[in-house]
C-alpha cells in the first residue's frame, strides 16, 4: 500500500472516499470540454485526444485513492504527464503557430526541467514537480494576454488557481494533526476546473485564428 495523503488511515478499499469521489470533478471538466468544443465547431481529434486524456486523469487517481497500488499510481500519473505534453504541443502549434520543430524543442525544455526538480520531489510534499507545469502555463498566460486573444486573462487565471491547489496540495500532511480529512481533495476538486479553463482557452482561440 502507497500511502500518501492524510485522509488514507488503512489499507481498505474505501481507505480515502473523500479524495476519490472527488476525482468526479475531471469527469464534469471532460463533459464540459465536450461540449464547449461542439459549441465551437472544433471537435478534432487532438481536441479528443485532450478531453480523453482529462477523463482518463479522473478515473487513474480515482483508482490510486481507491487500490493504492503502484500500478494504480501508474494510472494516475501517466495521465497528468500525457495531457500537459499534449496540451503543451497542441496550444503552441494552433494558437502561437510554432514549427514541429520548435514545438519539440519546447517539449524537450519541458522535460528537462522537470528532471531538474525531481531530486528535490521531497520538498513541498511532491508538490514542487510541478513547478515546470506552472511555469510553462504562466508563460502561456502572458502570451495570451499580450497578444489580445480570446479570453486573454484565462490561463493567467488558471496560473492563479494552479498555485491555489498547489497549496492545498502541498498542506494536506501538516494539517492532518488538525484536520483528519486533509486538504487534498480540493487539489481535485479546483484541478477539474483548472484542466477546463485550460481547454477553453485553447479552442475558444484555434476557433479564434483565420
Amino acid at each position: 500500500m502507497i500511502d500518501l495523503y492524510c485522509e488514507r488511515l488503512g489499507p481498505e478499499l474505501l481507505a480515502e472516499p473523500v479524495n476519490a469521489l472527488t476525482n468526479l470533478s475531471f469527469l464534469v471538466a471532460a463533459w464540459a470540454s465536450w461540449k464547449l468544443s461542439k459549441r465551437e465547431r472544433q471537435w478534432t481529434l487532438d481536441i479528443w485526444l485532450l478531453i480523453a486524456l482529462m477523463a482518463a486523469i479522473g478515473l487513474g487517481s480515482a483508482l490510486f485513492h481507491t487500490f493504492a497500488t503502484y500500478w494504480a499510481q501508474l494510472a494516475d500519473v501517466i495521465p497528468i504527464m500525457l495531457f500537459q505534453v499534449c496540451f503543451l504541443v497542441i496550444y503552441s502549434r494552433r494558437v502561437i503557430g510554432l514549427s514541429v520543430l520548435q514545438a519539440a524543442i519546447a517539449v524537450v525544455a519541458f522535460f528537462a526541467a522537470g528532471i531538474g526538480v525531481e531530486q528535490f520531489s521531497h520538498l513541498l510534499n511532491g508538490s514542487l514537480a510541478y513547478a515546470p507545469a506552472f511555469l510553462v502555463l504562466l508563460i502561456l498566460g502572458i502570451y495570451q494576454w499580450q497578444q489580445r486573444l480570446r479570453e486573454p486573462y484565462l490561463l493567467l487565471a488558471a496560473s492563479t488557481l494552479f498555485l491555489v491547489s498547489l497549496s492545498f496540495r502541498t498542506m494536506d500532511n501538516a494539517i492532518c494533526p488538525n484536520f483528519e480529512l486533509g486538504t487534498h481533495f480540493l487539489w481535485h476538486l479546483l484541478n477539474g476546473l483548472l484542466l477546463y479553463w485550460l481547454l477553453k482557452g485553447l479552442v475558444v482561440n484555434i476557433a479564434f485564428r483565420p
